[in-house]
């Protein structure tokens, strides 16, 4: 077998089958719960009353967090019924060599957030360090807890990992202790937490100003909108179910209620952070409400939390992104690294104190990804995919060359679009470059590269566990089990 048609086959990219799909409703929710306790969440609060009440944050953020916890739920569909990953079915809108460009930049940006999640959790260490020992070396904590990190993910040390995992149930109820202890050290200096705004803005200011806490909400979470295939591919669902409010139950719960009251809660001790000791930092507000004891437990468990949220919302993917473009010369465990790297050389320290303008424009960025996946899996192909030809290095989704000339025009188009329209990034980059996906690749793209599933939408040779198949791939012509499929079939009758 050729170098290329062995990549397009890598085992770790190949369908998963509906007897592994492991992850209930229940895990996906608690999965939620310990990716969205992340502490850069708290510069959203923090940023947000600065010009507008609480109250009125706390709604723009439940709104932000329903809105991209719905695309996250839609684009998840993709691997709730085909068992695909990510970077597999952007082989359709982009090629099978254009995957590699989207990819690679869904890979940076979580990189990007290992090293932000990094810091906190080192400023954590040191403050830990400081009180036992009189340690106060910041940037040393971060280079071994960077370290830890990236040695821990590439060797797959899970004990340490379910350990880690524990920090979030625990990190929340830390949290509900900060809010009670920093919204009495606000109100004994005249600062009731619902109502104190820093520099209050009305009209179009004010309305400017909700809207950036809604899109910043969203920017949060779009690099896991566009990339939810890679995990919801692993998440029960019945066969042969043809709701898709039923079929996609398990992520309807996990990012339609677990994300959205995790995420609030996250905004509501950043606002309150600020507003108590004007700093949304979470271990410079914890170092103000607690000390002794009590503060490095505290701290401990937020170096665990980001521990926990680095290596399954950003480490694993990222290094399986770089492993998957580098092919054989790039194992997984280099992958590990060069996130780490990137992640440490874009110096983080400095990216959080910019995160609300990097996350309206890596939003804007990433949404007309999940726009082009929306209009070519939904729209164009009506959830049909012609799955073995995605695994074939001469198939339909080659292309010119393996490249997909109308999704990467509709990105350029989506992303610029939503970069000179920062505040509305998430929705101008979704609705542009869905929008002009569709008129390039129907009028022009597909007319020239005929797509089997949209000139025959046929629910027995293109739908996956709808009608109870299993793709299965192997290395020869014949892609598809033919007689698992007939054996889905028969059971069903």
């Amino acid at each position: 077998m050729k170098k290329e048609e062995s990549y397009l086959k890598s085992p770790d990219l190949l369908p998963i089958a509906h007897s592994e799909k492991k992850i209930g409703a229940t895990g996906f929710a608690m999965m939620w719960v310990g990716m969205a306790v992340v502490l850069a969440a708290f510069a959203i609060g923090g940023a947000g009353v600065q010009a507008l009440s609480l109250t009125w944050v706390v709604v723009a953020t439940i709104i932000g967090s329903l809105a991209i916890g719905l695309f996250i739920t839609i684009i998840g569909d993709i691997g709730i019924e085909h068992g695909l990953s990510f970077p597999v079915y952007m082989r359709a809108p982009f090629g099978t060599i254009g995957t590699h460009i989207p990819s690679v930049v869904r890979g940076l940006a979580a990189s990007f957030w290992f090293g932000i999640n990094t810091y906190f959790g080192a400023t954590a260490m040191n403050a830990i360090l400081n009180v036992l020992f009189g340690f106060n070396n910041w940037f040393v904590c971060f280079l071994i807890f960077a370290t830890v990190q990236l040695v821990n993910t590439s060797l797959g040390i899970k004990a340490v990992e379910r350990f880690a995992d524990l920090a979030a149930p625990v990190i929340i109820i830390i949290s509900v202790w900060m809010y009670a202890s920093l919204s009495d050290q606000a109100l004994s200096q005249g600062r009731e937490v619902w109502g104190w705004i820093e520099s209050p803005v009305t009209g179009g200011a004010a309305v400017t100003a909700f809207l950036v806490v809604i899109f910043s909400n969203m920017g949060f979470w779009a690099t896991i909108s566009a990339d939810i295939p890679s995990i919801s591919r692993f998440i029960k669902a019945p066969k042969f179910e043809r709701n898709w409010v039923k079929r996609n139950k398990g992520t309807l719960i996990g990012s339609m209620v677990a994300l959205p009251l995790t995420q609030t809660f996250m905004v509501i001790i950043g606002g309150v952070s600020y507003i108590a000791v004007s700093n949304y930092d979470p271990v410079v507000a914890l170092q103000e409400a607690a000390s002794g004891l009590v503060l490095g437990i505290l701290l401990l468990m937020i170096v665990l939390a980001q521990w926990s949220t680095n290596v399954s919302a950003n480490l694993v993917p990222a290094a399986t992104i770089f492993s998957n473009v580098g092919g054989p010369k790039v194992p997984f465990w280099a992958g590990v690294f060069i996130a780490g790297i990137i992640g440490s050389v874009v110096q983080p320290w400095n990216l959080f104190s910019i995160l609300i303008p990097i996350l309206l424009i890596v939003g804007g960025i990433l949404s007309a990804i999940v726009g082009i996946l929306f209009c070519d899996y939904y729209v164009l192909r009506k959830r049909r995919v012609n799955v073995p030809e995605l695994y074939e290095k001469t198939g339909q989704y080659r292309y010119a060359k393996g490249i997909n000339v109308a999704g990467f025009i509709a990105w350029i188009i989506g992303g610029t679009a939503a970069y000179y329209l920062s505040t509305y990034s998430f929705l101008v980059g979704f609705v542009v470059g869905a929008a002009a996906y569709y008129v390039l690749a129907k009028y022009w793209w597909f007319k020239k590269y005929v797509q089997a599933e949209i000139s025959d939408p046929s629910d027995d040779k293109y739908l996956g566990i709808t009608v109870g198949r299993d793709w299965v791939i192997t290395s020869g012509s014949e892609s598809e089990s033919v007689k698992e499929v007939g054996s889905a079939l028969e059971d069903r009758r």
